[in-house]
Parts: C-alpha cells; structure tokens; sequence
C-alpha cells in the first residue's frame, strides 16, 4: 500500500472541534435532555417541561421557570468553554453545580438546529437567538429559558444511522427524567411527546415529599417493599432507601446512586452495594435501590468525563465502607422485627395493651439465647472437630434464659402480637405453620435455623479479642507467583489493608510476588488465588471482601451443616422458639444462600383461595 503524501499540523476550525467535542457530549438524544435538565436545575427552577418528538431526533425542547439569561451573554452562551458555573481552579475543584464545563451548548448548536429564548429577571420582555445565525430579536416569555434542538446530528448523518427506533430513544429520554426527578423532588417535572402528555410528576418539598416522589416514579411497591437509609460517618452522609431482597431483579436497571444530588455510574459505589447485599440475594440477582451520597465537593472530582456520569472519590475506601454500612444495617432488621416494632408503636399511641386469649394478660416473653456462650475463635474455624462442636452448641436455642418450670406454659401462654405468631403444626416436617394477626405463616424451619446459626458464628468471629485485624497465620514456604506492574505496585501501596486482611505480600523480585501469610481460616486455600483475588479488587475498589467472602463462605458451610435438618419433628416449644430466634435475628428474612426462609398468607389470600365473600 503506497504510503500517502504528509500532510502539514495545523489548527482545525472552531465548527469542526465543537462536532468532535459533542461526540464525547452528545451520544443520543438522552444526552441533550440531560445537559438541558442540568442547566435548568442549575438556574434555580422549580418547574420543568422536556418536549419531544421522534423519541427527541427531530425535536427537543426544555422550559424552566429559572432564573434566566440577560440578553448580552446569550450569544456567549453559545461558545465553547463559556460558563457562568466556575471561574477559578479552586471553583473546579469544589464545583457544586450540575454543569461547569461549558461545553453542552455549543456541542449540541454545532450538531443541530438550537434556538435559545430566555427572559432574566426584571427584564421588559424575553429575547430569542438562533443557533445557526447568530440574530437575536425580541419575543414574549415570561421569566425562565426555553432551549430548543431539532434535527439532531442533521449535520453528521454518519452519526444519526446510528440511533435506535424511536420507541427506543424516548425510553432513554424519559429515563434521564426519571434520574433528575428521583434527586430534585422540590421540582416538578412533565414530559410531552407528539403532543401527548406521557409523565408527570408534582413537586413535594420536604422529606415527606422525597418518599412521595419515589413512589410516583418508582411506584408503591418500592415504597413499601424498601427499607430507609439514614448514616451518617465522617464527613459522609448516606440516605435513601434500599429494596428488601425480595425485589430483586434479573437486571440491573433500578439502581440509582446521587453524589451531592448528580446522578453518576461508579464502580466503587455499585460494588459496595453489591457486598452489602452479598449474603441476602439469591444467585445472580440485582439489587433495587436509590443512595443519595452527600459529601464535600472538594473530596470527589466530577471533571473526570465530559458526560459528568462518572465521579472519582478522593478515599475510594472511606466511600465503600460507609456506603456497605449504611445498606448493611439498613438490611438487618427482618420484616417480622420490622411489623413488631410498627404495632407496638400503634399499641403505645392508642394506649393499649396487647390482647392474651381469655381475657388473660401474658407475661413479656423471655428472649431467647444460647443456654452457652462459645467461645469461637478465627483459628477454630478450619477444624472440623472444633466446627461440629460450634454447632452442636448453637443448636440449643431452644432454651429461654430464666425460665424455669414448664416452658410450654411460658410459650402457649404468650401474647399473639407476636409478628411470626404462635406455632400450630408442623408440615412433613420441612415447614412450620404459625398462626399470626395477618394469617398464616409458613416457614422453612431449616433455612430459618441456617440463617441463625449463620449470624451467631459472624458475630463471635467479628466478636473476637483482635476482630479490627484478621488473624494470619505464616506460611512455612512462601507462595511466589508472576505478578503483572499493576499487582506489584498495588502490593506496595495497600501493604496496610493487606494486613489488616490477614495477607502478608512482598516483592520477590522485579516482577514476582510472594505470598508470606495469609488468614488463619483460610490456610488450607490457594495462597496465589486468594492473593490474586484481593489484589484485583484492591487495584479496582481499592477496597476487598475477598477475605471476608471467604471466611463467611466457609461460616455458610458450617451453618448449613449444622442447622436443624429436614424431617426432624419438633415439639411446640422449639417451633416458638425457632420463630421468636428468627424475630430476632437479623437478615433472618433470608437463609445464607439467598433463598426466604417464610412467607406470610395473609385472610384475605386465604378467603380468596375459598372464594369467600364471593
């Protein structure tokens, strides 16, 4: 192939670089709503109006009641780099609105036909200035900004062929909506398509009207099926709601994570959720939730992509633990704990007292503990023996501390308010059917058992004399294996979170890494694999649960194994016990490998079973 003629560097012409800037800007149609919707929610508006037609290819127009633009910066506003966000670089590097690169308008104008109207505040009347001309005239619009794009990529056709069906472009359009509706529900929000109006939702200031427009736009079943995020650590707040796991999807599309209220895909955020929902989900499925991260400006750098979806954290892992604690004890507490506490707040309100079958008042329950405390450290957790015996210990549950006498009294004559109820039978005994207020529950006395046995072994390993730090144990020959750049200098760098993981990791040569201990629990394992494993999620997340996946694998074993099996027959008094073991327990909801462990049918299920009231 013959080599073409050199051909000279020169500057390119200002058309042509805003056409190459808006390919990394301007993806879709989505992605001016989205740029629009910024600039609006940065001008202060509280009512906000997207317009589309052809799924947003041949028209999209955005109205704010905003603060609006005074005619003389209009034509400014159409150049590159042109902003009124920032104007210094300690204003970029604490920027706290939606935009500030200054880019959007002039990508989209050199790829479209833009026309811009807006009326400043005490101005005689609005202006209107077209894109492509440059004239500007006077017009009538009341105070706020209307910004209008038709035939997208007219002027780059290579780059419209690329576009879906138009059914597909206007889902895009309404899901970046959807985003800034979610974080601003203080603004309201319509979309109009052909002419028809297709979404709308009002605004609801305050924090009553936060859970008002998660469920207009995610719907009362996420509302109801979803628990509150409120934590607070450092210089981080965490809020929102995470879905219970029985809401879990095949996809991962309704999970929605705010950074000081923008809407960002970031990995270390998704693999933090991730973890917290690790022990609860069943086999691939992805969690629902929507987390509002509000931190200091200057600790994330949002100029890291022109689109502002991504973020970097400047403590990747400071960020990863709050948010994985945050979901954690949000998750905790079980529904049947979750009911209780809802009716006894009822009852106090009401100034009653629960009611005791005839007329009896029931003495308060005993909680219920393991009769003896194991002292169960990491080291123990490889021995079989030392296992069995854990197991056989946790067993005893059946027990309540300081009761005396008959426990059977103790049980039957309990109250009702019970959230799991009182026991009545026991089905081919694999299920325990109970009898509370709601119906009828069934529950999987063996995923029930699993469950608890499980979080009674986590909490004496994170329970243990040094549970900051993971005991390790050295090995007597060191494991080396061939490290990439990018394993070694993470090595390096994390040395500290290594040992406090339990996993001690040195250069051995230039390009060989050696494996000198790693944790006790661990150390019949695969010393390289487990070193590699952490060392890829180090170098991503800078943050591992490698280690503690490991350790909770091999505690999901020993509880799987030692929990009460299928077609053993229990009395009523270890039924009720198992169910007020469960009350109390937290992720109870939910055996180790994901599966629920019962379900509740309520009267009104049951009448319709029976075609009652029919």
């Amino acid at each position: 192939m013959p080599a073409s003629p050199r051909r000279p560097i020169r500057e390119l012409p200002d058309e042509l670089i805003s056409q190459i800037a808006a390919g990394e800007v301007v993806e879709r149609p989505a992605s001016v709503v989205r740029e629009l919707l910024d600039n609006a929610l940065d001008a202060g508006a509280t009512q906000v109006t997207v317009r589309l037609a052809a799924g947003g290819v041949r028209l999209i127009g955005v109205e704010d009641d905003g603060a609006g633009i005074p005619p003389a910066e209009m034509v400014t506003a159409l150049r590159r780099h042109a902003t009124s966000k920032i104007a210094s670089l300690a204003e970029l590097e604490a920027v706290g609105t939606m935009g500030f690169r200054g880019e959007a308008l002039a990508a989209i104008n050199s790829i479209a036909e833009l026309s811009l109207l807006s009326r400043a505040g005490g101005q005689a009347s609005a202006h209107l200035l077209d894109g492509r001309t440059g004239e500007l005239k006077p017009a009538a619009r009341a105070q706020g900004t209307t910004v209008e794009v038709k035939e997208l990529f007219f002027s780059v056709p290579a780059r419209r062929k690329f576009l879906k069906t138009d059914a597909t472009e206007l889902a895009h359009c309404i899901e970046a909506v959807r985003r800034h509706a979610l974080a601003r529900p203080d603004v309201a929000f319509a979309i109009w398509h052909e002419g028809r109006l297709i979404e709308q939702w009002r605004a609801h200031p305050g924090e009553a009207g936060r859970a008002q427009r998660l469920a207009d736009v995610l719907g009362e079943p996420f509302l109801a099926d979803s628990v509150a995020i409120d934590h607070r650590v450092g210089p981080l707040h965490i809020s929102g709601r995470a879905g219970l796991p029985d809401m879990a999807r095949s996809r991962a599309d309704q999970q929605f994570a705010y950074v000081n209220g923008r809407f960002v895909r970031d990995k270390v955020i998704a693999h933090a959720a991730r973890a917290a929902y690790e022990d609860v989900l069943h086999g691939q499925r992805q969690p629902v939730y929507v987390l509002h991260l509000a931190i200091d400006p200057a600790r994330v750098d949002v100029n890291v992509h022109p689109t502002k979806i991504e973020v970097r954290f400047r403590d990747s892992r400071e960020v990863h633990q709050a948010v994985r604690h945050a979901i954690e004890n949000a998750l905790a507490t079980p529904r049947a704990a979750r009911a209780g506490q809802a009716e006894s707040a009822l009852l106090t309100a009401l100034h009653t007292e629960p009611f005791a079958p005839d007329d009896r008042r029931a003495p308060a329950p005993a909680p219920f503990r393991p009769s003896a405390q194991l002292p169960l450290a990491p080291a123990t957790l490889h021995s079989g023996a030392s296992a069995r015996h854990a197991v056989e210990e946790l067993r005893t549950l059946w027990q309540p501390s300081g009761a005396t006498g008959d426990v059977a009294t103790t049980l039957v004559e309990a109250p009702p308010e019970w959230p799991l109820g009182r026991a009545v039978a026991q089905l081919h005994g694999i299920y325990i059917l109970a009898e509370n207020q709601a119906g009828l529950v069934l529950v999987d006395m063996h995923a029930a058992h699993e469950r608890i046995v499980y979080e009674r072994l986590k909490a004496q390993l994170d329970g243990g004399p040094d549970a900051a730090r993971v005991a390790s144990q050295p090995l007597l020959i060191p494991a080396t294996f061939a490290a990439t750049p990018t394993e070694v200098a993470t090595a390096e760098a994390a040395a500290d979170v290594l040992d406090r993981l339990g996993l001690e990791i040195t250069p051995f040569s230039p390009r060989t890494l050696a494996v000198r201990a790693v944790p006790t629990a661990l150390a019949a394992g695969d010393a390289v694999e487990l070193a590699r494993s952490v060392l890829a999620e180090l170098a991503q997340h800078e943050a591992s649960t490698v280690i503690e996946r490991a350790q909770h694998e091999l505690l999901a074993t020993m509880a799987c194994h030692g929990a009460v099996r299928a077609n053993r027959r229990l009395t009523h008094e270890e039924m009720n016990a198992l169910l007020r073991q469960m009350e109390a327990t937290e992720r109870s909801d939910q055996c180790n490998h994901g599966r629920p462990t019962w379900r509740q049918l309520t009267l009104r299920e049951l009448d319709a079973l029976f075609l009652r009231g029919r």
